[in-house]
């Protein structure tokens, strides 16, 4: 309602650009001391049908996030803080594997963009539909992919296991801060260590960093602390120099122009699932991932840095190494 003020609300918009591309508007108001405060989070279609480089996949990510999702059954899961693609790249994976003969359906709170290709669910707490009752239902709708917005409780976890032992691929996002992580937080929030052991396939942790306006940026000088406390434990060359931002009238002086992803596979591997146990360490589980050849955040970031794609003071917003790594 455009005349209520009082109370929050929510709404979706279509609308078009000005070269006619069409967009859709998520909007979410908030009454404030000063009058309503209004946010918008803008949805591009055209994201799905790019390419998963243009997403800032590297070769490598590419081809392990491929071979993933190219199994017929088991879970695979997004982890991210909120605001950092994770949707992006479950639709876009969604829409690679949406052929004729694939039954894609989704359950979701809310249903972030429509796609015609999908078979999507609103959930509807009101009336008692939420995600584990949503996919209870899927289960009965014949579907070879089921992406579940959110694992936010037992309940949801073990449909979505059940759905993954049934021969299912479940496609899913959890709000943790790195691939490993994703572990003990579906054993703390009670799925028994064998369920994982039989259906997670693999983890991939994102974030978004802003990147560099292609039309005006200077070379500048290496910040060499900064640039070993980023890269440390992992051998990648010191570039010679890298990037700044500069600023003109394409970027509005900001000197950035959109934003890529940083990702971070997490494959399971028979070594990593035998840690897998009630009490298990996350710091054990870190160390065996990372000899398994996991690529934490900090280090694609620091290649995104040394293509000269971003710049290092927006690696450590978003990536910045842990205390015990330095």
């Amino acid at each position: 309602m455009l005349v209520e003020k009082r109370r929050p609300q929510d709404g979706r918009v279509k609308t078009r650009t000005p070269k006619g591309g069409e967009v859709e508007l998520r909007l979410s108001t908030m009454p404030t001391a000063f009058g309503e405060k209004l946010v918008m989070r803008i949805f591009n279609p055209d994201v799905l049908v790019r390419d998963f480089r243009q997403l800032g996949f590297s070769e490598q990510d590419v081809a392990t996030w491929n071979a993933m999702t190219a199994h017929s059954n088991g879970i695979i899961l997004v982890t991210g803080p909120t605001g950092s693609g994770k949707t992006t790249t479950l639709y876009s994976t969604l829409k690679q594997l949406a052929q004729p003969e694939v039954n894609v359906c989704t359950v979701e709170d809310p249903i972030e963009m429509v796609e015609a290709s999908f078979n999507q669910m609103q959930v509807q707490h009101n009336i008692g539909l939420d995600f584990a009752s949503g996919v209870r239902t899927l289960l009965r709708q014949d579907p070879d992919v089921i992406m579940v917005g959110e694992i936010r409780d037992l309940e949801t976890a073990r449909m979505a296991i059940q759905a993954a032992l049934t021969g299912h691929l479940v496609l899913s996002t959890l709000h943790t801060n790195d691939s490993v992580s994703a572990i003990t937080r579906l054993l703390e929030i009670g799925v028994p260590a064998y369920l994982i052991r039989a259906t997670l396939l693999g983890v991939m942790a994102q974030r978004l960093i802003r990147t560099l306006c292609p039309h005006y940026k200077k070379p500048g000088e290496l910040d060499d602390t900064a640039w070993d406390a980023l890269v440390v434990g992992a051998s990648i060359e010191k570039p010679l120099s890298i990037m700044q931002p500069v600023g003109c009238d394409e970027c509005r002086k900001t000197g950035f122009l959109g934003r890529l992803g940083l990702y971070e596979m997490l494959p399971m591997t028979v070594e990593l699932k035998s840690l897998f146990e009630g009490d298990c360490d996350l710091r054990a589980l870190k160390r065996q991932a990372l000899k398994g050849g996991l690529e934490e955040l900090r280090i694609a970031g620091a290649r995104k840095v040394a293509q000269g794609v971003t710049t290092l003071e927006e690696v450590f917003k978003v990536a910045a190494p842990n205390q015990e790594d330095l």
